[in-house]
């Protein structure tokens, strides 16, 4: 730990949260105080044209990588040390039960014998982890264990992506894990802290969005759903003849004409409302639930007008939109205002930085 920040009563050195989506690169970087209290020392993003990554993998490597280097150097962080994901699509996982009490090597030999079982691929292909959960909660003696695997070149790639823009990839999550890790602080804020509350979290990126039934740090159900922000940008486009990269820049700067409103945002906003209402009757019909008692949006599109509260009217349950940062200290780099309208894209770079702090 530098003098800098022990002056500043740091506990931990910070860490860079580096999330890789199909539409852009996001970046969080936290440290935490002697106290516990997290700071928001940095945040960035840097978008990507579409098809430089679909469906997880990135079909172009090295625009992908200058737009890593630049969102780096525009945060102007001096932090190296990076923890990334992969997607949920590009990760096999699987709870295993080994007796408790084996060495080290032990279960490195039982979770590999396991392995075999459920991985398609020869395991010299694969990178193979795994993290001891606890207890086994049905069978005495035993522990619950948590496997991932993930194709090698697709470990690579993004591995290869930070150390292009000169960062040490120091952690390698799975997405879903990194934004439940960030929803686990906002949950606990809740009345009650959260405790007993279903709590239904729509992440809403460009082309999917994924709903998330989460209780007490238990997911209880995970589906994902082809709709997101990147309709809305096509129906700019449609309206205005604009093409894709000018409708999108034109709807993150506000720079659009005056009948936007009512001709397509606030259709727009109905449409997308009634997609989340039909994906909670789905998720009511397919499980013993009939309510939630929260819903969660996040993403860049959540915070569009009128949306939370269009999903209250159609819903009847209480609509939240998602700030990762809430209750952080703030660094004196961030601008403020641009976090205000941004944070809620922030979630999956959020909990990746808070990595570190969660070993």
């Amino acid at each position: 730990m530098g003098i800098l920040d022990a002056l500043l009563g740091r506990k931990h050195p910070p860490l860079i949260g580096l999330d890789i989506s199909s539409s852009s690169v996001k970046l969080v970087e936290l440290s935490q105080t002697n106290g516990g209290e997290f700071v928001l020392e940095r945040f960035a993003s840097e978008p990507f044209e579409k098809g430089w990554i679909a469906d997880g993998q990135i079909e172009k490597f090295d625009e992908v990588a200058d737009a890593v280097r630049r969102v780096v150097a525009r945060s102007g962080s001096k932090t190296r040390d990076a923890a990334l994901a992969m997607p949920q699509s590009a990760v096999i996982t699987k709870k295993i039960m080994l007796p408790a009490g084996l060495r080290e090597e032990e279960l490195e030999l039982q979770v590999e014998a396991e392995a075999n079982q459920y991985i398609p691929f020869s395991l010299d292909e694969v990178s193979l982890d795994f993290c001891v959960i606890g207890p086994s909660p049905t069978s005495v003696g035993d522990v619950e264990v948590l496997i991932a695997a993930s194709r090698k070149d697709r470990v690579q790639d993004r591995q290869g992506l930070a150390e292009a823009a000169g960062l040490r990839p120091v952690v390698l999550d799975i997405e879903s894990h990194a934004s439940r890790m960030a929803m686990g602080r906002l949950v606990a804020a809740l009345p009650n802290e959260g405790k007993d509350a279903l709590v239904a979290l729509f992440e809403i990126g460009a082309d999917t969005t994924s709903l998330k039934v989460l209780r007490d740090e238990e997911l209880l159900y995970d589906r994902d759903q082809s709709f997101g922000g990147s309709q809305l940008t096509s129906l700019i486009s449609r309206q205005y003849g604009f093409s894709f990269e000018e409708a999108e820049q034109k709807k993150l700067a506000g720079d659009l004409p005056e009948d936007y409103d009512t001709s397509v945002l606030g259709p727009f906003v109905d449409s997308l409302s009634q997609e989340i209402g039909r994906a909670l009757q789905y998720f009511f019909t397919s499980t013993p639930h009939h309510k939630v008692h929260y819903v969660m949006l996040a993403g860049g599109t959540a915070t569009l007008p009128g949306l939370k509260e269009r999903v209250t009217d159609l819903t009847g349950f209480a609509c939240m939109v998602v700030n990762p940062f809430e209750n952080m200290t703030i660094g004196a780099a961030v601008r403020e205002s641009k976090l205000r309208r941004e944070a809620p894209s922030y979630l999956t770079a959020c909990g990746l930085a808070m990595r570190r702090f969660f070993q």
